[in-house]
Order: C-alpha cells, then structure tokens, then sequence
C-alpha cells in the first residue's frame, strides 16, 4: 500500500493544450488477467500490467495464496499457474484486499470452489464499509461460508465449499458478481448457468473464451447465457493489456471542456462493454473519434482523438449505466459546466462504491454554485455553462475515493475554484500516472503533507 499521504491544492485553470498522451493500462484486465492466470495450467505472461495499488494488492493476495508470480519487467509479469484447485492457505492465514473491490469479489469467487480454504478477508477503511451481501449470498449458494452470520461487511471468516456444484444465476449491472460466479463455476460440479439480459463487462469471458470445453456464450437480442462447465482444465493467457478506458475518460473530459485544446491518447481499450461513456458524448457531437481500432484476445483497442466543443444537457437512461458506472462522475461535471438541465437515470449502483458517489458529487457542484437534485436513482443538474469560480472553494475530505479525488482535480484546473483534496494517494489505486499526465497537459498544483 501507498505509505506517504499527501494533499492536493489547486488555484489555476490549466491553460490550452495539443499533446498525445498514454494512459495508466487498464485495471480491470490486469487484475483478471494475474487471478485466472493463478488458476490456469502451466506459465500465464501478462504484459503492460498497470501497476496500482489494486493490482499490487493483486499480485500479493496470488503469492499469499501460493501462486509464484515474477515480475520480468515494469508491467511484464509471468504467472506459474497450476490449474483449478491449486490455491491453498496456511493456517490463520489472513488476506488484505486492499481498496479494491474488484479483487476482493474475485478471489472469493476462485476460493469459493477450492478446498480446504479457511481464512480472513479484509480491506482497507474505504473498502471495509462497503456491503458484500450479494456476494455472500451468492457463494452461499455454492455452498461457501461467512463468519459471522449476517454480517455483510469486511472482515469477515471464509471457509470455501466442501462440494460446490454449479448453480443457475440472474445477473444484474455487477461485472465483478458475474466474474465471481463465473470463477466458482469453473471449479465446481455440473454446469453453471449464467443469464444476463443487460451485459455488463465481458473481460473475464474474454481472458477465459478460447476454452470452449469450459465456457460457452449464446447471444441473441433479448438475453446472453453464459456456461460454465465445471472441472475443466483451463489453458495459460497470454495478453498485452491496453490503457484503461476509465482512466483515459478524465482527460477526455478535459480536453472537451478546456477551449482551445487538443488531445490523442494512444492505445486505449474500447470493449462495447466499456465505452458508455463515449457514446453518451458522442451522441451530443462531441468531438470524439477512434482510430486504428485492431482486436485481440477479443478485447478492441484504438487510440482516442478528442477536441474541444460546445456540448448540449445530457439525458442518460438506465441502460447505460453497466456501461459507464466509472464515468458518471465525470458526465456529471460535464454537465454542470453546460448550460441546460441534464439528467441521469438509473444510478443507484453509484451508492455502493468506494464512497457514495452521486451524493459526494452533488456536495462538491454545490460548492461551486451549481444546483443539483438527487433521488436515490436519478441525478438531475442544472448547468451553468463554463463558469469562472475563482471566488468560489473547493474542499474534498479523506473519503477514500480515487474517482471522487480526480474528478475535483478535474473541475478545479477548469473553473478556477480554489481547491484542497485530502489524502490524493487514493488515486494511486487506479492510476498512478495521473498528475504525471496532468503535469505534461500544463496543469498547476501544489502537494502538502
């Protein structure tokens, strides 16, 4: 974990800019890729592994439970994998997840069908206030245990199933619920049975897709059905992991908004099932292009060219939400900064994440004078176009939330608002080039202690 905590303050917009830039590689591919490589036969490599604090957390929980992983080089790391079944953990042992939801519905997804698994769980301050009670009634099912009984938050006693056998499950938005039961499938008796009338990401079937005698994916327009088939051998992955769309998402934000400005981010991952967020701006012509789109391990990739532009109020539906759940933060912003009434529906989910997003989001385009209505599952903001709030403050506390922490960043460097972000090491969970980025792009900040 990131030992030096350190503070954030901003007092000037950031003037125009034309660079091209890379982004932090994506987190949701690195982590995936070194958990199923843990779970795969013989020697996994995974290349251009963004090394954040989630994915570090990663690579720690693997090694704890058994798996050799040696990094070659910066982001090159090879995964000694020695098929399902093979997690083991010592007596008393205890995992730390870290901040990372991702890794801690995952690895419990995995453990749920190994045998003989007895430990604690636990994650950090943010992460250990967030509800896994889904979760917990998910790996119930397989036959998985929770100590105690009818707590629903980190730390908990985990034991794993003494005979797991495959279950039939209706997912909802939650990719990393799906990858969970998807992971506890593979390993347990029978067929799993996965159905999803709204898909959310596929990057766990994507890693897993070329074993067809585990996994086996019908689509059709109204519903996908996914199948896992249990006890099956599961090949070695081999992936170069492209940049995190989500990651890429705050300087596009930037570069739309700031005038003048023009920006390219090269090598970026544009999955369907991760680029909401785009669609939703490019809907309003927003000056969004991809280019030199090229697939592989079917997961898309292309460089994004993004230039500055009047946008019109925003009107999301539901449906989006799966699609942009990382992103919201930032359309928020947008369209604060917008003149009109924008409004987004279907973000409950928001809630549960590493703080209450929407609501935290509300608070902060308060303090600049914008308006703001939240409803448990609606969001409407009354844009005030591109405002100068230089008499205007910007206070953001210790909430433990990487995205909430760049999105003030974010809105400060573009309206000028005086501002002070607490304990701005969050953001080095998902992407610890940012304010590396944000210093090439000629923004100005001061860190303090």
């Amino acid at each position: 974990m990131v030992n030096r905590r350190f503070n954030i303050r901003l007092n000037s917009k950031i003037p125009p800019f034309n660079k091209t830039i890379n982004v932090d590689s994506d987190k949701s591919l690195s982590i995936r890729s070194i958990l199923i490589g843990s779970i795969s036969q013989n020697i996994s490599t995974a290349k251009n592994v963004l090394e954040s604090e989630d994915v570090k957390s990663t690579i720690a929980t693997c090694r704890k439970l058994g798996v050799k992983i040696t990094k070659v080089k910066t982001g090159h790391y090879k995964i000694y994998g020695k098929g399902l079944g093979s997690l083991f953990a010592k007596k008393n042992i205890k995992i730390n997840v870290g901040n990372s939801g991702t890794l801690a519905r995952l690895i419990i997804g995995a453990l749920t069908s190994t045998p003989n698994i007895k430990l604690k769980i636990a994650g950090d301050h943010s992460l250990n206030k967030r509800s896994m009670k889904e979760l917990i009634s998910l790996m119930s099912r397989f036959g998985a245990s929770f100590l105690p009984k009818n707590k629903f938050t980190f730390p908990l006693k985990f034991q794993s199933s003494k005979e797991p056998i495959g279950i039939n499950y209706l997912a909802g938005e939650s990719a990393q619920l799906k990858s969970a039961v998807i992971l506890a499938g593979l390993n347990s008796y029978g067929i799993t049975n996965i159905l999803e009338k709204t898909q959310s990401r596929d990057h766990s079937e994507n890693l897993l897709s070329k074993n067809k005698q585990a996994i086996k994916i019908y689509n059709n327009k109204k519903k996908r059905i996914i199948k896992i088939f249990g006890k099956k051998n599961i090949d070695s992955i081999d992936i170069n992991i492209s940049g995190d769309p989500s990651s890429a998402a705050f300087f596009t934000t930037l570069a739309l908004l700031n005038p003048n400005s023009q920006l390219k981010i090269r090598n970026v991952g544009l999955n369907p099932t991760r680029i909401g967020f785009y669609k939703i701006l490019k809907k309003q012509k927003a000056k969004i292009k991809f280019l030199n789109l090229r697939k592989k391990n079917n997961e898309v990739s292309g460089d994004i060219i993004i230039k500055s532009c009047k946008l019109k109020p925003l009107q999301t539906k539901a449906s989006f939400y799966p699609s942009t759940t990382d992103e919201y933060l930032l359309l928020f912003i947008i369209a604060a900064l917008q003149k009109g009434i924008s409004k987004f529906r279907g973000i409950a989910g928001l809630a549960n994440k590493e703080s209450s997003r929407a609501s935290e989001m509300k608070k902060i385009l308060n303090q600049i004078g914008v308006k703001c209505k939240l409803s448990k599952n609606e969001m409407i903001i009354y844009g005030k176009g591109m405002i100068d709030a230089s008499d205007k403050k910007i206070s953001i506390g210790n909430l433990g939330d990487h995205r909430i922490a760049m999105c003030g960043f974010i809105l400060s460097i573009l309206t000028n608002a005086k501002t002070s972000i607490k304990n701005f090491e969050t953001v080095y969970t998902s992407s610890p080039s940012f304010l590396k980025i944000m210093k090439q792009l000629g923004a100005k900040f001061e860190i303090k202690d």
